[in-house]
């Protein structure tokens, strides 16, 4: 039983029966007896209304598009194109943890697993390690690498819920790291790679701040639009399902591991794009990039978001950015991680939904006073 199927059976239960549904012999009433005509089916809805944009929407999309031309490079490239990356990095762990109810600390490591593919099957510092290939396959091939490695790591911790499934992707994390930092053979040991820059292609240095901005926010937006897609999608939908109650989805037929793995598979896609772009934009990479505490942040950034919206991946980024990257005028560097963790306790303690969250509360309060006013002056 799909998904889709599934939707036009909870739906239909709310409506009048068809005659072939109905006992034999049984007679629907005429018209004019008193029986309700059945509503004429209204107009499609829009393709914008169906992957739910609004006017909202497009006021960010246009301010998005027109940063890079009031903001300084500065501004540009270390927090518009870092936000962009690193939210879409977020991005995969609001759609695991929002949409089918699985926490994964491994993001990161599917990230740094995509990065190092670049600097390995691509061109870096350490010729003798790297293989030389043009950019674009080595980016198509790192990042399906990347996939099939997150759906492994989905395989291996779908069959655990809750304090287990966050265990074993934080193992698989570990386990990396130090693979990375031990191993001199694939990965260059403790040093890494470096001299990882983006190319050249249709006359463009991808490397300078503005065409690197766009390039992000390009990938960004495929990310946001696919996730928002595929919520709505049977796909999606049978996930939500599955996150709310597996057991009901495996009895009405439902593979709720297969389901999972895919989840995973698509997160880890969105997870090696935003990996490709980090790489890209520090221009190398070490085991310090997939750290415990990098990973830590991926989890930090999707909640300080909201959990629930795609967008706050993107909202909880550029507001991690913003700390890191002006909270050492008020803060020694070495208490960046005491801002960090005292401004999640806040979110956490306040709005357990993010900013987002704590925007529409506000923005409730607001209207709901305004709302009343009317009903009072109305006769």
């Amino acid at each position: 039983m799909s998904a889709s199927q599934w939707r036009r059976a909870m739906n239909s239960a709310a409506t009048t029966a068809s005659p072939g549904s109905l006992p034999r012999g049984t007679r629907l009433p005429e018209s004019g007896t008193g029986s309700r005509p059945a509503a004429a089916p209204g107009p499609a809805p829009l393709w914008s209304e169906r992957i739910g944009i609004r006017p909202r929407h497009l006021v960010v999309l246009a301010a998005a598009i027109l940063y890079p031309f009031i903001a300084s490079p500065f501004f540009t490239y270390q927090i518009g194109a870092q936000s962009l990356a690193l939210g879409l990095i977020a991005l995969s762990l609001t759609f695991l943890g929002g949409y089918g109810g699985m926490v994964s600390l491994a993001q990161m490591t599917v990230a740094g697993f995509a990065g190092y593919g670049i600097a390995i099957f691509g061109s870096s510092s350490v010729a003798a390690i790297s293989l030389g290939w043009p950019w674009w396959l080595a980016t198509v091939f790192s990042v399906l690498a990347a996939t099939v490695f997150a759906a492994a790591v989905g395989w291996l911790s779908v069959r655990t819920e809750g304090i287990y499934t966050i265990m074993i992707t934080l193992a698989v994390g570990v386990a990396f790291f130090y693979l990375a930092q031990q191993n001199y053979t694939v990965f260059n040991g403790f040093g890494g790679f470096s001299k990882v820059a983006a190319p050249e292609f249709l006359g463009v240095d991808w490397k300078e701040p503005v065409p690197f901005y766009f390039l992000t926010l390009a990938c960004a937006l495929g990310g946001y639009f696919l996730v928002k897609h595929l919520v709505r999608a049977p796909f999606g939908i049978a996930l939500q399902g599955i996150r709310d109650n597996p057991r009901r989805m495996d009895s009405l037929g439902y593979h709720v591991t297969a389901h999972r793995v895919a989840a995973y598979a698509v997160a880890g896609l969105l997870a090696a794009v935003g990996g490709v772009l980090m790489v890209w934009y520090n221009g190398r990479i070490s085991p310090g990039t997939i750290n415990l505490a990098q990973m830590i942040a991926i989890l930090i950034v999707a909640v300080l978001g909201g959990m629930r919206h795609p967008i706050g991946a993107f909202v909880g980024a550029i507001v991690y950015v913003l700390l890191q990257n002006f909270a050492i005028d008020l803060f020694v560097r070495e208490r960046f991680n005491l801002v960090i963790g005292g401004v999640f306790l806040a979110i956490v303690l306040f709005s357990p939904d993010g900013l987002l969250g704590l925007w529409a509360m506000l923005r409730s309060r607001l209207v709901q006073p305004q709302l009343s006013n009317q009903k009072r002056r109305q006769p």
